[in-house]
């Protein structure tokens, strides 16, 4: 079934200079888990991800490793950004690379778009610049040295001296945008979430902006400025374009058409890139400006930001070698709420994937199935008569449904997670207070026992459906074990919108053997 809605969602586009660390994990995996929610709720779904190529940063990571720039991007995505997708199993329907044609063809005409409408002009800027963040900083964001660095000016957010360039460039004129963006928050009060996150943004905008400096002359990796081949064009405005570019910006309106505006999902470190400058950019070209934006907060190891400068980044393989991706999925879009920062521990990760997935999740999986297998020979019974205790949890697994779906609207994945988790929570309760093994051993409760296993299958049914966007290997595993992919069909083709809805698995349907869904793990690992 097709809501004929459009969903487009992007992740930031990354930048390749090194290897990917579990906070890139954490963005992508968010994204995906909402695309794959949208997607199976029968939404015109797209997701992009991709990577940023171009900068002085990559220039000098290129040099470093006796490459030229070209050659060093496309190792780094073969060999890092790529195999990151499989390993967090991201169903990903692009992945743009800013190196590529359709990209840089695409953005030199959208940039010419605003040059011709009178939103650029040439001048001269002098300013301190964060090659890590390719950016010139802000007051804000530059703090006096310490140790090596004592004397100097540093990045905030690297640590690392801020060098004080001066060049010839083009500039936008973002400072005429002050009024149009503040217009654009007031009448869009979700345009930027979380809300915290919207302050902080309407309080820059309301302090003044200036204008932005959009192209560089002191190197050439990037992409020409179309009219002066002098320049290359900054390489933030090259990156954000992506999301218009890889769906048909100057190239197919008709796809075009189809997939924007688009949903970003961001760090809150680049929020004001994306809530600032490309909507404004956006404005200037006479595009409609994105859904909305939302940022969301840091992950922290040991009280810092994960980022390779700092020496805190984890690669994922590092726990999806030992737990499984669906565990570093589940672990990351429910232990944190979305939208604000959230700790990283070892201790935490394997703590909830013993209780909440190897003894919540997976083992009302496994008992199910044992207990139809033991006692009605692997086919699903049919329910009697319904007492107040199974209309409970029919109850529990409709009202989770629908909050579920709510808070996806509001990319609240783990009020989302934590909605559906009350299935898990009832019907292990459910189980514990009915003693089906008990009600086994008495042929006058053979109708009783038939309802309860019935009800346990039944809520594991749609269980399997609203976790999938989550846990896409585990419920996959679960579905054919219940029988589900003969009776019903594939997981990913049930409308996850009438998960809710009670008595969809037909009773003689027939199960499988059901390995473990989450092998314990043990501490020493």
């Amino acid at each position: 079934m097709t809501s004929g809605r459009s969903f487009y969602i992007t992740t930031p586009i990354y930048y390749p200079s090194d290897v990917p660390h579990i906070g890139h994990g954490y963005t992508t995996v968010a994204v995906d888990a909402l695309a794959r929610w949208h997607r199976q709720a029968g939404d015109d779904t797209w997701m992009l991800t991709g990577t940023d190529e171009h900068g002085q940063k990559m220039i000098r990571a290129a040099t470093a490793n006796g490459a030229t720039p070209q050659e060093w991007v496309d190792k780094l995505v073969a060999e890092s950004w790529f195999p990151l997708l499989e390993t967090l199993d991201v169903a990903n329907d692009d992945f743009i690379r800013t190196t590529q044609e359709r990209h840089e063809t695409r953005v030199q005409t959208f940039l010419q778009a605003i040059y011709d409408r009178g939103y650029i002009y040439a001048g001269e800027y002098e300013a301190l610049y964060c090659v890590g963040c390719e950016e010139f900083k802000p007051d804000s964001e530059i703090v006096d040295g310490t140790g090596a660095f004592e004397g100097l000016k540093v990045c905030a957010i690297h640590s690392k001296p801020l060098e004080l360039l001066q060049e010839k460039n083009y500039f936008f004129k973002l400072s005429e945008f002050v009024e149009p963006l503040l217009a654009l928050y007031r009448s869009q009060p979700d345009f930027i979430r979380p809300e915290s996150a919207r302050n902080e943004v309407v309080s820059f905008v309301r302090s003044g902006l200036k204008d932005l400096s959009i192209s560089r002359s002191t190197f050439d990796w990037g992409i020409e400025v179309p009219w002066d081949s002098s320049h290359v064009i900054y390489v933030w405005v090259d990156a954000l374009l992506n999301y218009a570019t890889a769906v048909g910006y100057g190239a197919d309106p008709e796809t075009f058409a189809r997939r924007w505006p688009a949903y970003h999902v961001v760090g809150k470190d680049i929020l004001r890139f994306h809530a600032v400058i490309w909507p404004a950019m956006l404005m200037a070209a006479g595009v409609e400006v994105p859904h909305g934006v939302f940022a969301h907060g840091w992950l922290l190891v040991g009280g810092e930001k994960m980022s390779k400068s700092k020496l805190t980044g984890i690669a994922p393989t590092e726990i999806t070698d030992v737990f499984g991706s669906d565990a570093y999925r589940f672990y990351f879009l429910s232990a944190i709420a979305f939208g604000q920062d959230g700790s990283f521990s070892w201790e935490d990760l394997s703590a909830r994937y013993q209780a909440e997935l190897a003894n919540g999740f997976g083992n009302l999986a496994s008992r199910t199935v044992a207990m139809i297998g033991k006692y009605f020979d692997g086919t699903v019974p049919p329910a009697s008569a319904y007492t107040d205790v199974d209309t409970a949890i029919q109850k529990t697994v409709s009202d989770a449904a629908e909050i579920a779906d709510a808070a996806m609207e509001r990319f609240r994945i783990d009020e989302a997670i934590d909605a559906i988790w009350t299935i898990v929570d009832a019907l292990n309760g459910y189980i514990t207070d009915m003693e089906p093994w008990a009600l086994a051993k008495d042929d006058a409760q053979r109708d009783r026992l038939g309802t309860v296993l019935y009800t346990c299958a039944e809520g594991l049914r749609a269980l399997a459906v609203l976790l999938s966007p989550v846990m896409p290997e585990s419920t996959a595993k679960l579905w054919t074990a219940l029988g589900a992919d003969e009776a019903l069909g594939p997981l990913q083709e049930q409308p996850l919108r009438e998960a809710g809805t009670w008595g969809i698995l037909p009773a003689g349907t027939r199960t499988r053997a059901l390995a473990p869904l989450f092998p314990r793990v043990e501490q020493s690992e």
